[in-house]
């Protein structure tokens, strides 16, 4: 094994060097693509590249500091270029503009930053004087300076984005944001169909001054609610969904990346320094008249760390000057326009963003349906081995929706303004009066059940997801509001099921209580399938690999004809047990609210009144569920709930949904919340 080790300590430090600056360049490039869309692989290469960047810069200066004690001459780097090579590192530590914290979590952990700043700088500078005499001791204090720029604009975004020092900086209210509040609401558009994408931009960013505080919890004040409702609701519902989006990627920025440092007077002024410092250093080895004396691979791995290092400064400087901050931050129309042109011609990575345009849908009729076919008994065991369930739950049950094809936005847009408008009444929640109940009103009886303040919320999303799957596949689709139900309660679902820490702050929901509803669902569901399928042959490979990734993009043609079958034959088995199991079982419930929908309204009534209700559940979540948890999602790509969130505070909506304990037809429904008893039913 004696040339394992030769091998390793010839190359080890050159390789690991390389591999540093590699990761460097990879997270230039693909740390961007996470706040413009969700996919998990891409996120999951970002998070190991993140990782590894610092774990191989530190482990590299170890190397750096071990090979100054070695003495062999065959294959050790000379001592001159090993203390030249050190204050890359320090580069490397400090990282590319496009990432500084893959979580909000990393930038609470700034003091450990500062402490291997520190750390990092004493072990640099040791080495460095132990390389004396240096031939190349200008450059290397070049860059060593520059380095300690890099690391500190790195700590210094973090410390910024920290909650804690992020809420400090929201107190007290500045002036100069209320000078941007009054130009946000002075200069509307007036009469414009469709908003430039500068004028967006602006927009934008001074809402986005305003929504600031409220990831650290503080309000809106009622001339910014008003402002911000007058503007929105002049315009339409694809500008408004932009200039939310637009705010977004500006709290991205600010919680995950180098922009709010660099983009002040001091930022410039250090960056212009960091270039000079890198030019100069380059310029200096390159003239040297000591290179030949060196191993000639050792010169080529130096030259790919100025390249490098200068290359990145190049791409962050043309980032930096046409990115939006530029836009927004430009008092010259004319250079605005230029900036912006330019960004748009070749820096256009925004504009691409899918935030908003796909949107996760999980159904439980179909889960159930899929569940029920087995699998192999060992793939189950392994997947169970590796602790792949959730990654390979996702893969199978979970699809998404695209919206572009869809008026969903559209119709929240719509709801949302009329509830925000003052001219309306100020109780912007649906009435019981407000609907057609019949002469029996007992005859709605599920319905008021159902929105009660006795039920918890996750019971009732649980209830109103199957009503609404089983409405949805006994009527026929004649009007919009029945695909922005089923859009929005496979939605909703998806939310409660897949996104934990978004729901886990929300009253009424718990993670254990779901558990055991599923169960309860399933187990329920189970029964009558049994008695309804035949499952005897056993699966073969190719429909197990069809089962697992063809949900995914579609929904197969033979599931739909399926679920329409099964959902009548669960509605009749359930309906006929109603006098022993009303009131304790979940699943007769939520088909009994399906009975009292399907029977009591006419097909339009029916789906408005759904609609109205998953508005108002989904606003719900959007309002109580924890600001950090919005937060976080942005750099996951988003969520629909986060820009739901935004535009319900932007209308004023926000306070009177959190300040309200009951939700949708609950707010004026004072029927009793207790189930029927057998008598009652039969009445």
């Amino acid at each position: 094994m004696a040339w394992v080790k030769m091998i390793w300590d010839k190359w080890n430090l050159r390789v690991a060097i390389l591999v540093s600056l590699f990761f460097q360049i990879l997270l230039v490039f693909i740390a961007p693509l996470r706040k413009r869309r969700g996919n998990k692989i891409i996120i999951l290469l970002i998070w190991g590249a993140y990782l590894l960047a610092d774990w191989v810069a530190v482990f590299t200066i170890g190397l750096v500091s071990h090979n100054q004690a070695n003495n062999c001459d065959n294959y050790c780097v000379n001592k001159d270029l090993l203390a030249f090579w050190a204050p890359f590192l320090l580069l490397h530590l400090g990282g590319p503009d496009t990432i500084t914290a893959f979580s909000l979590e990393d930038n609470g952990l700034w003091i450990r930053h500062f402490v291997g700043l520190v750390i990092q700088l004493v072990i640099v500078a040791y080495v460095f004087l132990q390389s004396f005499p240096n031939q190349f001791w200008i450059p290397t204090v070049l860059v060593f300076f520059a380095g300690t720029i890099k690391y500190a604009e790195r700590i210094r975004a973090q410390y910024l984005a920290c909650l804690d020092n992020f809420h400090v900086s929201m107190l007290p209210f500045n002036a100069a944001l209320a000078e941007d509040i009054e130009f946000c609401g002075m200069d509307d558009e007036e009469g414009q169909t469709s908003l430039p994408d500068i004028a967006v931009l602006k927009k934008g960013y001074n809402f986005f001054q305003i929504i600031k505080r409220l990831i650290v919890y503080l309000r809106f004040s009622f001339h910014e609610r008003h402002e911000s409702y007058r503007y929105l609701s002049k315009r339409s519902s694809k500008d408004a969904f932009r200039v939310i989006e637009v705010e977004l990627n500006f709290l991205y920025d600010v919680l995950y990346t180098k922009m709010a440092v660099v983009h002040c007077r001091t930022g410039y002024f250090l960056r212009f320094i960091f270039s000079f410092l890198m030019v100069v250093s380059f310029a200096l080895f390159a003239t040297s008249h000591h290179k030949d004396q060196f191993h000639h691979f050792d010169i080529v791995v130096t030259y790919t760390l100025l390249i490098g290092a200068v290359g990145l400064d190049l791409v962050s400087l043309l980032m930096l000057i046409f990115s939006h901050w530029t836009v927004v931050l430009l008092s010259n129309p004319k250079a605005k326009n230029v900036v912006y042109a330019i960004q748009e011609r070749f820096f256009s990575y925004d504009k691409r963003s899918q935030r908003f345009n796909f949107v996760p849908q999980h159904s439980l009729i179909s889960y159930c349906i899929n569940i029920h076919q087995r699998r192999f008994k060992w793939f189950d065991e392994a997947v169970g081995l590796f602790r792949l369930n959730n990654f390979l739950y996702e893969i199978q049950y979970i699809r998404t929706q695209r919206l572009e094809k869809t008026d969903l936005k559209d119709l929240i847009f719509k709801k949302l303004k009329e509830k925000a408008d003052p001219r309306e009444s100020q109780d912007t929640e649906l009435s019981a009066q407000d609907l057609d109940w019949g002469e029996n009103g007992f005859f709605h009886f599920w319905i008021r059940y159902s929105m009660s303040k006795e039920v918890e919320y996750d019971r009732k999303l649980f209830m109103w997801h199957i009503a609404t799957e089983i409405c949805y596949l006994r009527d026929e689709p004649n009007t919009n509001n029945r695909e922005f139900c089923k859009i929005l309660s496979e939605y909703m679902l998806y939310l409660l099921v897949m996104q934990p820490t978004m729901t886990s702050t929300v009253p009424g929901i718990g993670q254990i209580r779901i558990r055991d509803m599923c169960k309860e669902i399933f187990k329920e569901v189970k029964m009558i399938l049994d008695s309804h399928t035949n499952n005897s042959n056993p699966p073969n490979m190719y429909e197990n690999f069809k089962k697992f990734f063809l949900p995914r993009r579609r929904k197969p043609k033979t599931e739909s004809s399926l679920s329409k079958d099964l959902v009548s034959k669960i509605l009749d088995s359930v309906l006929s047990k109603r006098i022993d199991r009303g009131g304790e079982s979940l699943l007769c419930d939520a088909c009994m609210l399906a009975d009292d929908l399907m029977n009591g309204f006419e097909s339009n009534n029916r789906w408005e009144i759904m609609s109205n209700v998953w508005l108002d559940l989904l606003c719900y979540v959007a309002t109580h569920c924890g600001a950090n948890a919005h937060a976080e999602q942005v750099s996951k790509g988003g969520e629909l709930i986060t820009s739901l969130w935004l535009l319900v505070s932007h209308f004023g909506l926000g306070e009177q949904i959190s300040a309200s304990s009951r939700l949708g037809l609950g707010t004026r429904i004072s029927a009793s919340s207790r189930p029927p008893t057998s008598e009652e039913s039969n009445a």
